[in-house]
């Protein structure tokens, strides 16, 4: 009965030990010699890391609703962009799945976006594997691989 006792007080001991380590909410200052110290970053986890207050997200679309030549910017301009504005983001309408050629024009399943047509990479000829990756002539393209067997 004291064995059992033992082991439920260390793996109570250990659940809480886990819990207080993974919900630590500061980090350590730095001090270096006599300097004043840094100021301290904040993070609930090491998941969930905050931003640092002005720091934009590589993946934040610019809205494009009131001025849609914003979209030109990323593109690079000219006639041949393919980046347009929709649903209030730039996209690049050539390889979205979500949008293939045109805005909400969606890929169904299993299908990929290559220079703004829906294709299936397993099947498609003049995109096995990959976009824009063609088979000779004479091959088949099966399972996304040309001339398989």
């Amino acid at each position: 009965m004291a064995l059992v006792k033992l082991l439920v007080t260390i793996a109570i001991t250990t659940a809480i030990t886990i819990a207080v380590i993974t919900t630590r909410t500061t980090t350590t200052v730095e001090r270096t010699s006599f300097d004043a110290p840094r100021t301290q970053t904040t993070r609930p986890s090491r998941f969930l890391a905050q931003k640092e207050v002005g720091e934009r997200s590589p993946s934040a679309a610019d809205h494009c609703n009131k001025d849609p030549e914003i979209c030109s910017l990323y593109g690079g301009g000219g006639s041949n962009s393919t980046v347009t504005c929709c649903n209030n983001k730039c996209i690049d309408v050539a390889s979205d799945d979500k949008n293939c050629g045109a805005c909400k024009n969606k890929c169904k399943f299993s299908q990929t976006c290559c220079q703004g047509q829906c294709v299936y990479l397993s099947y498609d000829k003049r995109h096995c594997g990959q976009c824009n990756h063609s088979c000779e002539q004479d091959e088949l393209c099966v399972y996304g691989l040309c001339n398989y067997a």
